[in-house]
């Protein structure tokens, strides 16, 4: 078996090539019991406390194993960080000679077919998005990769990235005129042969249901998959082990679909009428369900008789447009594409009015300019673990965030990995910070209950001594948009009234990166901010100080498929609260408490508002799965730990 224990010593390989590494028990320890695993084709659950260095203990056996090694990483930030600075580091430090690849989903690969149709078409928005079309097309000349994030002309979030971008509908496959210079096919040959790839979950799972990005051929000559952030695992699993039809996929397929029409049968009118049809037929499906960033249930729409008459008439073109494409299909690639397309669209929209399965659940998200159908399964670990089982050899789930006290049941349960054969083993290693003298945990005495009208105002009340001892340098993190809104509004109202000359932030402002940035270098700046800064933010140094929670984080008991799922346990003789919602907040408790801690130099307070988490019996299984920080009841005491504290930087510029 490898021995990775000397490269992690005070003297070892990382020590000497990598500038700041700081040998930590924690992290050889993990590394071994990965190593153990891979050398044993096991699967291993390992929790690793902030700090830990996760990323290299997982890394060194990796590398060194010998096998072909696929990692996986919650998002596309960690995978870019993962792929241009970790890998590049440990591989020089341990000088083995493996080759990386670096493999996205194809929405993240500029194509050469549709940015040049999207140039001749000439349809944009606005003055930016033709500016960004020709950015792009410039762009293209010198890409060695096609990853749009290499562009950097263009934001990442610009909408005319949908036109210079290939989706699995719309992508000509061999019969594109570009297929040779075709940056999609150029990553999967690139990922075919190297040694380790790293995915991200989305394309990890997109790949195995769909098994068309390329991973249907990674995965069986594979010997260890390795999950990072792997806590999001089940949540990514339920969304594509389920089936969705969307309105905005009917009319991508309408767009396209007259593309090729006028360029192959312009003779054959009906399509091009089918095509409005389609457009028109989308669009009412839309407009008849109210209200926008919503999900609801079947038999919330299905009461709505417009909603129905709406559904009705999208199947009967969506028939109608499968039946005009097929006779136009062999006229040209395209238009067989959009024939495949049609049939595959209607099939979905059939499946989801029709089904009548006890263990999946329909329900609707709508949008401001969209709907989606979806179909979702209640329980995803039986499919996981077919999905795992015969493919790779060893198994590595790791992440800050998977255990419920010291127990991995309820996450091994959700996975189906407490049935696999052998079981997998577990581990779990503390973070290396001083949590007892680093930080506060702080729960306000006398809030109301969180179901009272004036809970969120009581929020602003007891959050303004913290933020103004803090001079700022605070992250106040909301539940639901509704509470990120009026506290900003009240913190707002405050600071005015107060004079605190504090910068105030808010989440929608500008892009996540954008935003974080910004509260970098102001240095005394408070964001209020929801679900998408409770993980993957990483703020060290005295920029941060204070994280505030306005509620424990259980998800809207009004969303369809939480109540679905509850009422599926409830039948299965099991307690939906402490089997399953309980555990979620209890990780997602433990994700935003993670935002406050990065370094062994950070000092701060987390304040969490919620008082069920004193005043219920399950909130202690809450603070006990919280890092050990001092704890108190009491705002002077915050106030003179803060006042401590360094003051914060000049703001930049």
């Amino acid at each position: 078996m490898l021995d990775v224990a000397p490269h992690f010593a005070d003297d070892g390989t990382l020590a000497r090539v990598i500038p700041g590494f700081r040998p930590r028990p924690q992290q050889r320890e993990m590394a071994e019991a990965i190593a153990r695993a891979i050398h044993g084709n096991r699967a291993l659950v390992a929790e690793a406390g902030t700090g830990t260095g996760k990323t290299f203990a997982y890394l060194v056996p990796a590398l060194l194993s010998g096998g072909k090694v696929i990692v996986s990483t919650g998002t596309k930030t960690l995978q870019d960080q993962l792929f241009h600075r970790d890998l590049p580091a440990v591989r020089k430090a341990l000088k083995v000679p493996v080759s990386v690849a670096l493999l996205k989903g194809r929405q993240n690969y500029a194509c050469h077919y549709h940015v040049a149709r999207a140039q001749l078409e000439g349809r944009f928005i606005s003055r930016d998005d033709a500016a960004h079309i020709r950015t792009i097309a410039k762009w293209l000349l010198h890409t060695q990769t096609g990853d749009k994030s290499e562009c950097t002309g263009v934001p990442e979030d610009s909408t005319v990235w949908i036109a210079a971008t290939s989706t699995r509908d719309n992508c000509l496959g061999q019969e594109c005129p570009n297929a040779k210079e075709c940056f999609v096919m150029a990553a999967r040959r690139t990922a075919q042969e190297a040694d380790v790839v790293v995915v991200n979950h989305h394309l990890f799972f997109a790949d195995v249901m769909l098994r068309d990005e390329g991973m249907g051929e990674l995965l069986p000559a594979c010997n260890t998959v390795i999950f990072d952030e792997a806590h999001q695992l089940p949540e990514t699993a339920s969304m594509f082990f389920g089936d969705s039809a969307s309105t905005g996929q009917m009319l991508d397929l309408a767009r396209d679909t007259r593309h090729e029409a006028l360029a192959s049968a312009r003779d054959f009118m009906p399509l091009q009428d089918a095509t409005r049809s389609l457009e028109k037929a989308a669009k009412d499906l839309r407009l008849s369900i109210p209200g926008e960033n919503a999900r609801l249930s079947f038999e919330q729409v299905a009461e709505r008789a417009d909603f129905l008459s709406a559904l009705d008439l999208v199947e009967h073109e969506l028939e109608q447009f499968v039946s005009l494409a097929e006779s136009q299909a062999e006229r040209s690639e395209g238009l067989e594409k959009c024939w495949q397309r049609a049939t595959e669209l209607h099939q979905r929209v059939c499946n989801w009015r029709r089904l009548n399965q006890p263990d999946s659940i329909r329900w609707v998200e709508v949008f401001s300019q969209s709907a989606s159908l979806n179909t979702t399964p209640l329980q995803v670990g039986e499919i996981f673990r077919k999905q795992i089982e015969g493919n790779a050899k060893s198994w590595i789930f790791a992440s800050a965030t998977l255990a419920i006290g010291q127990s991995f049941g309820h996450y091994c349960g959700e996975l189906g990995l407490d049935v696999l054969d052998p079981v997998p083993e577990t581990g779990m290693w503390g973070s290396p910070f001083e949590y007892g003298e680093q930080a506060v945990l702080y729960a306000p005495a006398n809030m109301p209950d969180p179901n009272s009208p004036a809970y969120l105002d009581a929020v602003v009340e007891a959050a303004v001594p913290v933020i103004r001892a803090a001079q700022g340098r605070t992250f106040v993190l909301c539940t639901s948009l509704r509470a990120m809104k009026h506290i900003h509004e009240g913190l707002e109202s405050r600071f005015h009234r107060e004079a605190l000359d504090l910068p105030l932030l808010i989440q929608g402002q500008a892009s996540r990166s954008e935003l974080l940035e910004r509260f970098r270098q102001l240095g005394n700046a408070v964001l209020v901010a929801s679900q998408s800064f409770w993980e993957g933010v990483d703020v060290p140094g005295d920029a941060l100080s204070v994280v505030i929670i306005d509620k424990l984080p259980f998800a809207p008991p009004d969303d369809p498929v939480l109540r679905a799922r509850v009422d599926w346990m409830e039948k299965q003789g099991k307690n939906p609260f402490m089997d399953y919602q309980l555990p979620r907040a209890v990780i997602s408790m433990k994700q935003g408490a993670g935002r406050l801690i990065r370094t062994e130099r950070d000092r701060g307070v987390l304040m969490v508002c919620d008082p069920r988490m004193i005043s219920k019996p399950y909130g202690k299984r809450v603070w006990q799965s919280l890092p050990p920080m001092r704890r108190t009841r009491i705002e002077e005491e915050v106030v003179a730990f803060l006042e401590t504290l360094p003051p914060p930087a000049t703001p930049a510029g």
